[in-house]
């Protein structure tokens, strides 16, 4: 996917530059400075660094990558946080720009940038990450690169909670392990009420039909742990009375003729996955280019879905899309079964958009940082 967020040491980074946070004056500082300097060999870059001069606070020079992977070293000097009244956001946004324009003067395809301002130069994660994001989402809006935004360590940025403080609450209230959810399924008590759904699901002639089941006495050693796992299993069986109901509204939308032909159930299938996204991008007024920069997809990816080469996406695609489409938790639903999927509680990853898509919440970019944070994986994967 064109942009991703990756914790790793970007001086390796397998890409055609990678983005240093340079000193103003020749040599190196402390932090990210010293080990590019250090892996790309000292003394062939800080000779080329002296070469150059003194570097402006927002502008950026580019050199060889010298003993790294990557071909191209682009340095950008940034500035000290001072409270946030001195022009700093501003500098650092400057960096960032003048950091792409390079990169895209010199042809790259592939890019490594770390969170400018955000180690020595002491800016707030929160603050320095809402500035990577923005200059980058407005720079990926225009153009084709790979852009990775490396972290390296596990406390770089937490946006989310900044943004959205409720999400981890939300997870915990929404999310159901599948652990937890095998064990309740294995319990007496469980046991039951799967019996009991089963029964329940029994239909004849176009109708639930309740059969009673006799309830199993629990033994005192068991009653403990129904207890205990009383909450979550509520959560399960909220949930299966869900899908409950909602089998019933398709039992009562069945057409009543039992007679239809082979031939008309096929010639009255509904839009394919792909159909449907093209005709909520035309409600929206949105072309196929917009669509796919906004669901953070491969050009090549999305073009193979849209000439049906891919018949269905991947859980990750298909959740990106629906969020460059700004759907509705019905629509991402009703989009998402198209390609034979569903959102499910015992997926974080579900769990964690659906938060955003409840809040209206559709920046793609934010809802990567989240995933990221909690170890999902991102949306817009390449289609496959």
């Amino acid at each position: 996917m064109p942009f991703q967020i990756v914790r790793n040491d970007i001086t390796k980074m397998h890409v055609d530059a990678i983005v240093n946070t340079a000193n103003p004056l020749p040599g190196y500082g402390p932090g990210i400075d010293t080990a590019v300097y250090e892996a790309a060999g000292k003394d062939e870059l800080l000779a080329k660094r002296r070469e150059i001069g003194t570097i402006d606070r927002g502008a950026s020079v580019i050199t060889a990558g010298y003993k790294l992977s990557a071909k191209y070293i682009i340095h950008t000097v940034g500035t000290s946080w001072r409270g946030g009244d001195s022009g700093e956001e501003e500098i650092v946004r400057r960096c960032y720009r003048s950091v792409f324009k390079l990169a895209v003067d010199y042809d790259v395809e592939s890019l490594a940038i770390p969170l400018l301002a955000s180690g020595s130069y002491g800016f707030p994660k929160g603050i320095a990450l809402r500035i990577a994001l923005s200059e980058i989402e407005s720079f990926m809006a225009d153009h084709d690169m790979v852009l990775y935004l490396v972290v390296f360590d596990e406390k770089s940025f937490n946006l989310y909670s900044e943004l959205y403080g409720d999400i981890d609450a939300y997870i915990n209230d929404n999310y159901v392990e599948e652990k937890a959810k095998e064990e309740y399924l294995d319990s007496d008590a469980m046991g039951y009420e799967r019996r009991l759904m089963s029964s329940n699901m029994a239909m004849t002639g176009g109708a639930l039909h309740q059969t009673s089941v006799a309830k199993p006495s629990i033994s005192p050693k068991r009653e403990k742990k129904k207890n205990k796992l009383s909450s979550k299993s509520d959560a399960v069986l909220t949930y299966g009375a869900a899908l409950v109901d909602e089998a019933m509204d398709m039992v009562c939308a069945m057409p009543k003729e039992a007679d239809r032909s082979l031939d008309d159930v096929v010639k009255n299938l509904d839009k394919s996955f792909m159909e449907l996204v093209f005709s909520f991008a035309d409600k929206k007024g949105m072309t196929d280019v917009e669509v796919q920069k906004k669901a953070n997809l491969d050009r090549k990816a999305f073009s193979k879905l849209k000439c049906g080469t891919t018949k269905n996406p991947s859980k990750g695609t298909a959740l990106a899309l629906a969020v460059a489409l700004e759907l509705s938790l019905d629509d991402t639903k009703d989009l998402l079964s198209r390609a034979g999927l569903a959102l499910s509680p015992c997926s974080k990853q579900d769990v964690i958009v659906q938060y955003f898509i409840e809040r209206e919440a559709y920046d793609i970019y934010e809802i990567n940082v989240a995933l990221f944070e909690h170890g999902e994986q991102l949306l817009g994967t390449q289609a496959s």
